[in-house]
């Protein structure tokens, strides 16, 4: 179905909602989920790690023109992708082990619009071949999953980001929720603070297991990150920390690196 004479005008969801494909294997697909942006007004599509790389002509071409009205930016991790955002929803077909709010499709879409009226968020989308891992998703601060037949529950790339994106279109004209005083801190905060201290809590030998220390870190990273900490608050987290270290007589060395 063709037809589309302009774009509408900018907005604070098109401007602070981000759809990021995390490992994309097509170029086919980016394109179409790229024309199903548009399609919907959302302009921000962030690339993780592509897999044939980026520019790519066979995503220009399934975009149908819609990539000259999209914003594009690559990453080359996860971490880097989301390091801005204060709040990231990941999309599974499937029941996650870790401790996340997991949202209905009307849920997510709702929290979405109403986060990015204030600042910026965003919304993940796995590889086709077999979605987010679980280390992607505890880089989250919830989970979607889509109510379909459970017997044949697995979308295309590109309908899956034409579900979310003309629910969040329809959302467009919601009256923006009043904004809190709390202003969770960003993701790369978070990151910086788990480069310093998951290195120091092996070294202590609370993560002195290596078979069972991935699921450790994902764990302690989902408890944390669910409470939504502030700049403040998790600046206080630190010092927590940095004063038990001292309290306990532990030669660390610490990654003071700031974040960028």
């Amino acid at each position: 179905m063709a037809g589309t004479s302009s774009l509408l005008p900018a907005t604070l969801l098109t401007g602070h909602l981000s759809i990021i494909l995390v490992r994309p294997q097509m170029g086919e697909n980016i394109g179409m989920a790229i024309r199903a942006m548009v399609n919907c007004g959302l302009t921000s599509l962030r690339l993780v790690a592509p897999r044939d790389g980026w520019p790519s002509d066979s995503a220009q071409s399934a975009s149908a023109g819609g990539l000259d009205h999209v914003v594009v930016s690559v990453f080359p991790t996860l971490a880097e992708a989301i390091a801005d955002l204060s709040f990231v929803v990941a999309t599974t077909a499937r029941p996650r082990t870790l401790a996340k709010p997991a949202l209905s499709h009307p849920e997510a879409c709702d929290i979405l619009t109403t986060k990015a009226t204030h600042r910026p968020v965003g919304l993940l989308f796995g590889p086709e071949k077999a979605g987010l891992t679980n280390d992607d998703v505890a880089l989250a601060d919830a989970t979607v999953t889509l109510d379909l037949n459970p017997a044949f529950a697995s979308l295309n790339l590109a309908q899956a980001v034409l579900v979310f994106a003309f629910a969040l279109w329809n959302l467009r004209e919601a009256p923006p929720a009043p904004e809190t005083p709390h202003t969770p801190a960003p993701k790369k905060e978070w990151l910086y603070f788990f480069d310093m201290w998951e290195p120091v809590l092996v070294q202590t030998g609370f993560l002195h297991l290596p078979e069972k220390r991935d699921l450790m870190i994902r764990n302690l990273r989902t408890m944390l990150m669910r409470g939504q900490f502030s700049h403040q608050e998790l600046q206080t987290l630190h010092g927590v920390f940095r004063s038990l270290l001292m309290a306990d007589g532990k030669a660390c060395s610490l990654n003071q690196k700031e974040p960028k």
